[in-house]
Order: C-alpha cells, then structure tokens, then sequence
C-alpha cells in the first residue's frame, strides 16, 4: 500500500475514535441525537465555544456548508467565496443547487477573502436587476493551508454585520488553525463575530461525522427542519456524536492537529534544500504546496499519492496527517532526492 500526501481524508480513523464508536454500539439508544453521547457532546461544544451554541450533527463537510447556506440564505441573494473555496470547486455546484442563490467569487493567491475584494458587491444593492449580498464564506485554514488571523475574521465579521449579511465559516480544518495560531475557539470564532460555522472533524481522524455550529441560537430557529431536508439527519446519531465526545476528550483533537502540522513543517523543512524543488506557499498549517520537475511527478506518485495542483507550473500539495511519521517524510525526501539526482 502507497503512503499517502494527497489527504488527510486518507488517514485512518483514530484508535481511540474507533473505540468510542464500538463503546456506543453496547446497548439499545433512542434515534435521532436523543442519547447521552448526543447530549455530552452538545455539551462539550458549549464549553469549548465559550457559549450557548446551537449544533447540529450532519454526515459530511458538504452537507454541512450546503445545510447552513441554505438555511440563512434567500435564493435572490449571493453567496461570496474565494475563487478556492470548497464550495466552489469541490462540491458539484451543490451550493448553488440547493440554495437556490449565485455563488460569487474572487480569485485569491492564499486563499483569504480582503474587504477591498467583497466593498464591489455593494453597488448591486437596492438594485432589483440584481442578486443581492447575503453571506460570505471563508475557510479556516484555507484551501492553501493559510490562516486567517482572528482580526482578520473580526474585520470581516464586522463588515457582513453593517452590511446586512452572515459570515460563514468553512471550518474543514479549523483544529490545525487553532494550533497554528494558538487560539480556542472562544478567541478565533465566538468573539469574533461568526455567525455559523461548519465544524470539520473527519480530516482529523473521525470515521465520519461534522457539525453544524450557530454562534447566534436564533439564527437557528427551524434548522432542524433544513438538516431533514438536506438528508443529513442522522438515526444512529450516537455513532457520529461519541466520536466528538472522544474528540474533544483530553484534547485529542488538537494533539492530532499539531501533530499534523508538525509533520508538515519537518517535510517543508528538509524539501526546501533540494535543489529545483520550491516552496510556493508558507505552511502554515498540514498542507505543503512546491513546484517540482513536472518529469518527476509520475514517477513520484507511483510510489506515494499526491495531487498535482497547478499543473502548468508543476506544483503539487503534500498533505500530512494524524498518522503521518518522521519515517514517512524520511522516506518521501529520499525519493525526491532519487528521481532528481
């Protein structure tokens, strides 16, 4: 079997998840997030926000963006993103289809949303030819690895509040930006000024399972009714919800993270002497983004999975995970060494 830098989507589930979802399926449990694990877990997410917070549990990242999207969004307003978003390039234009709304974008060389960027879509307001600002998304870290600084969202936050919008926050890897910047999520989403964010936890080590986090408990009056309708109702809730209890428990989930960025500082490191090999992007995060001899990918990727990212420029994104070794990144440098020497 190939070691994998493609994703962290590739990465086995944690040992000590998998055993929370074994230690949920003892006994019988009523459906439908009305169990204990279901209600510990809430629990836990209050306390690690700092806040009453609303949750939801939802089956995948896309369900979760597409099922808060559409709940605050009206299908006469747009959503604005960077031009690398998620859920502008990897989500099948569900977004679109299931709001209802146009998707906006604005090209980005890290990934990050600037409010010189998002002040043009003003001047369609009031004007009833066109679709009228009503969200923006940005994603924590970003598609790039980068992360936003906790004045950056509040600026942002700032901006979607006097302008009669919702800020969104993709939070696909929001554990390895916490780390990155050494923040709670106190500090980089409750006093910031989210108002709904989609919580990631797969690529760091759950089987399965992401929430849905109003900041605003408001905001999410008849959520529950957009989650059924979005098919991401879960029956057997307790198995998504013991896996956040596990998660959170004695910060493991911040220890995977930091791991994973760990690791990925180390390939950066020893990556960056070989010759005709570039970094193209600070890593900030478990992401690695270089160019290489595009003559070399093939062969490197018979042995190791990765994506090309930019093929005209030959860079590709190394991603690093939970369970990635000071062996495995040993071993990867070598091989580049190899295929160059």
């Amino acid at each position: 079997m190939k070691r994998s830098f493609a994703s962290d989507n590739n990465a086995p589930v944690h040992a000590d998840i998998m055993q929370a979802i074994i230690n949920a399926n003892n006994d019988d449990y009523v459906s439908y997030g009305d169990d204990p694990f279901t209600q510990k877990a809430k629990e836990l997410f209050n306390h690690k926000f700092g806040a009453e917070v609303e949750v939801f549990f939802v089956c995948t990242g896309t369900g979760a963006n597409v099922s808060a999207l559409s709940h605050l969004i009206k299908p006469w307003q747009t959503i604005m993103a960077a031009s690398t978003a998620h859920i502008h390039n990897d989500e099948c234009g569900a977004p679109e289809k299931f709001t209802g709304s146009k998707l906006h974008t604005v090209p980005s060389l890290d990934g990050k949303l600037k409010i010189s960027q998002l002040q043009p879509f003003l001047h369609s307001v009031g004007f009833e030819h066109h679709a009228q600002p009503g969200i923006i998304s940005i994603t924590q870290a970003t598609e790039l690895g980068m992360v936003y600084t906790c004045e950056e969202i509040e600026e942002i936050a700032r901006f979607a509040k006097s302008n009669d919008m919702y800020l969104h926050l993709d939070g696909a890897r929001i554990a390895n930006a916490l780390v990155s910047a050494d923040k709670t999520l106190e500090e980089m989403i409750t006093q910031t000024g989210v108002d709904v964010m989609s919580f990631g936890a797969t690529k760091n080590g759950l089987l399965m399972g992401e929430a849905v986090v109003f900041l605003n408990p408001e905001l999410a009056r008849g959520f529950q009714y957009v989650r059924k309708q979005s098919m991401q109702l879960i029956s057997k809730m307790r198995y998504v919800s013991a896996q956040f209890v596990a998660h959170f428990q004695d910060d493991l989930w911040l220890q995977t993270a930091s791991h994973a960025n760990k690791m990925a500082r180390l390939l950066a490191e020893k990556i960056r002497h070989i010759p005709r090999v570039k970094l193209t992007m600070p890593v900030q995060t478990n992401a690695v983004f270089a160019a290489i001899p595009k003559e070399i990918i093939k062969p490197l990727q018979e042995k190791y999975y990765f994506y090309v990212w930019n093929p005209e420029i030959g860079e590709v994104r190394w991603m690093t995970h939970f369970n990635t070794t000071e062996e495995d990144i040993n071993d990867f440098v070598k091989c580049v060494e190899e295929l160059l020497d």
